[in-house]
Order: C-alpha cells, then structure tokens, then sequence
C-alpha cells in the first residue's frame, strides 16, 4: 500500500557575492585583448582564430542572466588567474560544497517544523561534487546529526527533480518516512571564462527540500507530491569532461574541453520539444492540461528557452505570474533553478491549485514534480 507524499519545506543559501554581466564582460574582454595582441600574427595569417569580444547587451538578449551569485569573487575577474581562488580545507574540516549544502538544509527543515530526528535520509543531488567519497551527502548527514542513511546523485541540471523522485519514491513505498534532498550547486570551477558564449551561465547556490509522509506534516505551505516523471536520453550537446581519468591520461585539467561546453543552438532546438511533451504527458496522465495549472516552475537556464516551452504549451506567452523567472538575478544554477523559482514564488497559491516543478539539461535529462497546493 502506497503512502501520500508532501513537500512541506524548502531552503535557500544565496552566496554573499555577486558578479554582474559589466563586470565580467569587462574582464573577459581584457583577456580577448590580451590573446589577441599576442597571437596578432598567426590570426593575421589565419592560423588561429582571433577571440570574439562580448558586451552586457549580448549576454542579457542571448540568456536572460544580468549577474550571478558566486561562492568565491576573488580570481574570477583576474584576468591572469580567471578562476575563483578556493582555499583549500584540510580533511578535518567542512568541505566547502557541504558547508552551503547544510545552511540550505537547516533553512528547509526549519520551514517544515522537521528537527534532524525526523529525517530517515539526505540525498545530495547536484551536477558536480567536489570530490569522488567521502559522499558530500554522508559528510552533510553527520554535520546535521541525522541517523539513517545518506548517499549523492549526479544527474547534471536535473540533479534536483531526480533526487526529488528517488525521495517521492522511498516515502511511497514505506521505505523512510521524511527525505532531506540538497541541491548545493558549486559550478563556478568548472566554469571557462575564458569562453565568450558560455562564460556568463552559470552562478552558484544552494537548495535543500522536506519530502514526508502526509501523516506527519505541520508545515502551513505544505504540497501534495501528485507523481514525478523522469526521462533520459543521451546526448553528446552539453560535456564537461574534468575528472580523475585525467590524472592517468596526462591531458591538461584545464583544457576548454575539460570544463563545461555546449552545443548551444542544437540543445535549444532539441531539448524545448522535448520538455513540452514531457510536461504535456505528465500532467495527462492525471486528466489534467497545462491551462490547469497556477504556477510552472521550470528549470533556470535561458530565458528564450522558457519562453518557448511555455508558449508550446499555453499557445501563448506565459506572464511572469505563471511562469516566474529568476535566473536574471541567479543566472543558470544547474538543478537548483525550478527549487529557487519554488521557493520564492509558491506560498500565494491556494488551497488546490496545481503546479509542476520542471527540470532539463546534459544528459539529456528532464524531470518533473507535479504538485497541488494543501
């Protein structure tokens, strides 16, 4: 016999820093500069290729982003160095990924009137880990004082709905009563910024949620978890290949080719139609159409891209009150960007009112959460 599941919290750590697109395009255009004048003579001949220059107009119509939420400023905007200057921790102490992980969680425990002792399991579900084991998520379990068990997912931007699944599914079945899932989302080092057409995407942050059995709950903005639906199929479009093969194939770990790439235009073109049937099937299953539902939190990533898949399944603009946006502000936060839309934009809905939590990207992969409000 199957258990009703709820969402009942959510958590938010926003970084203290920011970068805005000025900022970076500024830097990023010394460094164009720079490559330019020294390599003049093999572009001159045609033997290279010169570096594109970029400007905050650019970046704003191509993805929606005016800045970003970095964990670490310094180095980034060191056109000698762009990369953020990470100190390294000693093993004894908090990692830095466990460390935003945490805050987010405490924040979301504490909006669903859940202590440590009510959470039976802790999945840390994010497109990257700083490290291979320890498990981040184990490390989290400790700092919080949770029993039970705890282990990581790496679903690329759809790290949050997955692991949103895997906790729906425990609960379902009986197999824990409560689920702490963190998205802590550190992807400014992988990060090139040193690349025109993706060095503005991404941001950093962290979101943490509260998945319980419907008997348990006592939080005032609670959501029953109505199904979640997943869907992966492979594609080369979004890479990046930094890891520890590197160390015994003797390639260069900074190579553009080992942080994060994309094929840009073909993912837009591919991935759009796919969500939208994804979504459109997902909300069939339950008699329902997307003019049924009060709020789309969809995946973060480009504004175009949003716009579209709304269009595809409205017929029509949706208005920020529908679909809000926040990755102006946030930038592309891999899997955490429908878990900030969530967060921010959820507690005016009435009792009832449906609404679908909507992830895609590398993989490729697309998840979703539908929900309706307690």
């Amino acid at each position: 016999m199957s258990t009703s599941v709820v969402l009942s919290g959510s958590g938010l750590w926003t970084p203290s820093h920011s970068i805005s697109n000025e900022e970076l395009i500024s830097t990023y255009n010394q460094y164009a500069d720079h490559y330019n004048e020294i390599h003049k003579d093999e572009i001159a001949s045609g033997a290279r290729a010169a570096k594109p220059y970029s400007s905050a107009e650019f970046v704003e119509k191509a993805s929606g982003i005016k800045q970003r939420y970095v964990y670490c400023k310094d180095g980034v905007l060191d056109i000698q160095r762009m990369r953020p200057n990470i100190p390294v921790r000693r093993d004894d102490e908090l990692s830095h990924q466990a460390e935003i992980a945490v805050d987010a969680a405490k924040k979301a425990l504490a909006q669903a009137n859940k202590t440590a002792a009510d959470i039976d399991a802790v999945i840390v579900s994010c497109a990257y880990t700083q490290r291979s084991y320890p498990a981040i998520a184990i490390e989290v379990q400790e700092a919080l004082g949770i029993e039970g068990f705890a282990f990581d997912m790496l679903v690329a931007c759809s790290a949050a709905t997955f692991g949103m699944h895997r906790a729906y599914e425990m609960i379902a079945a009986g197999t824990a009563k409560a689920v702490l899932v963190i998205n802590p989302e550190l992807v400014s080092p992988q990060i090139n910024y040193k690349d025109r057409d993706s060095h503005f995407i991404f941001g950093d942050v962290a979101t943490a949620s509260v998945f319980e059995n419907a008997e348990t709950v006592t939080s005032d903005h609670a959501y029953n978890v109505l199904s979640t639906k997943a869907l992966t199929k492979f594609s080369n479009n979004i890479r990046s290949n930094f890891g520890y093969m590197s160390h015994a194939t003797d390639e260069d770990p900074y190579a553009a080719d080992k942080l994060f790439h994309q094929e840009g235009r073909k993912v837009f073109k591919e991935v759009c139609p796919m969500a939208a049937e994804h979504i459109t099937q997902h909300l069939s299953a339950h008699g329902l159409a997307p003019q049924n539902l009060r709020r789309w939190w969809l995946h973060q990533a480009n504004i175009n891209m949003n716009i579209l898949i709304s269009k595809r399944l409205l017929g029509r603009d949706a208005s920020p009150d529908e679909a809000p946006i926040v990755l102006d502000q946030y930038a592309n936060t891999a899997s955490a960007g429908s878990v900030i839309a969530f967060h921010l934009h959820n507690q005016d809905l009435s009792s009832g009112d449906y609404g679908i939590l909507c992830s895609f990207g590398a993989g490729y992969s697309i998840g979703s959460v539908l929900l309706q409000k307690r």
